[in-house]
């Protein structure tokens, strides 16, 4: 049995390099947020506020719920919490 690497645990277990791209997105801007609002010291109800959304979606933010967040929720999010998006492009390993 041969044992394949993955560059990305999303590479892993995503059916397509397109959903595994999808995948990393989500996550490192859900990270972000994660970080933000730690370093803040912000409760789930301040950080709801602050970024426009309800404290249960904030808990599902800090729970790692990645399939319950787009792109677009997420990147209007960061530009709410006053954070900026950088985006790189790069031809696929």
């Amino acid at each position: 049995m041969s044992k394949k690497r993955f560059a990305s645990v999303w590479d892993a277990i995503e059916d397509t390099p397109a959903q595994a791209e999808n995948m990393k997105l989500r996550s490192a801007l859900m990270m972000a947020l994660k970080e933000h609002i730690a370093r803040a010291e912000l409760t789930q109800s301040q950080a709801a506020r602050l970024l426009g959304v309800t404290q249960p979606r904030i808990s599902d933010l800090m729970r790692g719920k990645i399939e319950l967040f787009g792109i677009d929720t997420l990147v209007n999010m960061i530009g709410a919490a006053g954070l900026h998006v950088e985006m790189r492009i790069s031809k696929a390993a």
